[in-house]
């Protein structure tokens, strides 16, 4: 059964795979295409597999079945990575090699290469979901200053920088999450001085900006899900738009402030609602949605399951708005 669903996803992809093998994409979005308890992910020539088992034992068979069917049609893949992303064991969530040797260290997307580290963490050091997004801020970001909060590693600033940003800042409470931002920004030759990374807690840098007056032209706002330190909280369920008007003063009059709000059980009809009472006093405007790739959606052929709140007038729980700010 796996197998089948597998090769119909792969069926779907197989415009979609570079023959370069330097990109990344998803090659099984499970929740989506048929088996909720498994992801399939394609880094350069590294295959990432990640299963959604409580029992390590089940999780183990679904990655080696998945591996089997991957190394067979994909015979140029040179290494694979398993993630067991509910385990209890911190190397089993970040990541073994169970195939060839070292993963993948960077791949190219939209001609800018962008570092990995897929044993990071549990996740992979890098989001899929935001590929449209990073071409969007490669496209309109020239001369501008830009703000990226909750920056992870830093590859939506990055993409700002590629596309000609004057000024780009990058906070994170990690710096190991930001040092990949430091190491793609030395991929690509770009200036380094235009770049500040700033590991520490986004609340407090916020505040720190406004009393100095600093004004962006751009900002970013990406929480996760949920979060909670001394001097703030992120939850995005019900407080999504309590964040973006505590980023909201720091926006130059006619700038953009990028909201995404990932959260499963949020639907679209709801966080619009929320941006639309944000956009009532008329300082805020909503210019534009912006997509998540097909692969991460699933196809109209291979999609047999729906989010557990309807993402619509999204077309995936990551939900990402373009909002116009305008000053007294």
């Amino acid at each position: 059964m796996i197998d089948e669903l597998l090769a119909k996803s792969a069926q779907a992809r197989q415009n979609l795979l570079d023959p370069a093998h330097s990109s990344a994409l998803r090659l099984f979005a499970g929740f989506y295409e048929g088996e909720p308890r498994l992801l399939a992910d394609l880094y350069a020539e590294t295959l990432l597999l990640t299963a959604y088992c409580a029992d390590p034992a089940e999780a183990q068979s679904l990655l080696e079945a998945a591996q089997r069917f991957y190394l067979e049609h994909l015979p140029w893949l040179t290494c694979v990575v398993q993630k067991q992303r509910l385990a209890k064991d911190p190397p089993l969530r970040y990541g073994q090699v169970t195939f060839g040797s070292s993963p993948a260290a960077s791949i190219l997307e939209n001609g800018i290469h962008y570092a990995l580290d897929l044993t990071l963490n549990q996740d992979a050091s890098f989001y899929l979901d935001t590929r449209i997004l990073r071409a969007w801020l490669k496209q309109n970001s020239s001369a501008a200053a830009v703000l990226n909060t909750f920056a992870y590693s830093g590859s939506l600033g990055v993409a700002a920088l590629a596309g000609g940003a004057a000024r780009v800042v990058q906070v994170d409470r990690s710096a190991r999450f930001l040092d990949l931002a430091r190491r793609t920004a030395m991929l690509n030759h770009l200036d380094l001085g235009r770049m500040k990374m700033r590991a520490a807690d986004v609340f407090t840098e916020l505040g720190q900006y406004k009393k100095a007056g600093q004004l962006f032209d751009l900002a970013l706002l990406d929480p996760p899900f949920f979060s909670v330190t001394q001097n703030g909280k992120v939850d995005l369920v019900s407080e999504s738009t309590r964040l973006i008007n505590k980023i909201r003063p720091l926006v130059k009059d006619g700038g953009r402030l990028i909201a995404i709000n990932n959260a499963l059980f949020l639907s679209g009809a709801d966080y619009m609602q929320g941006l639309a009472t944000l956009c009532q006093d008329g300082y805020l405007a909503i210019e534009e949605m912006i997509a998540v790739p097909p692969d991460i959606t699933g196809f109209s052929e291979t999609i047999v399951a729906r989010p557990p709140a309807e993402p619509a007038p999204f077309n995936h729980p990551t939900k990402i708005a373009v909002l116009r700010v305008r000053r007294k």
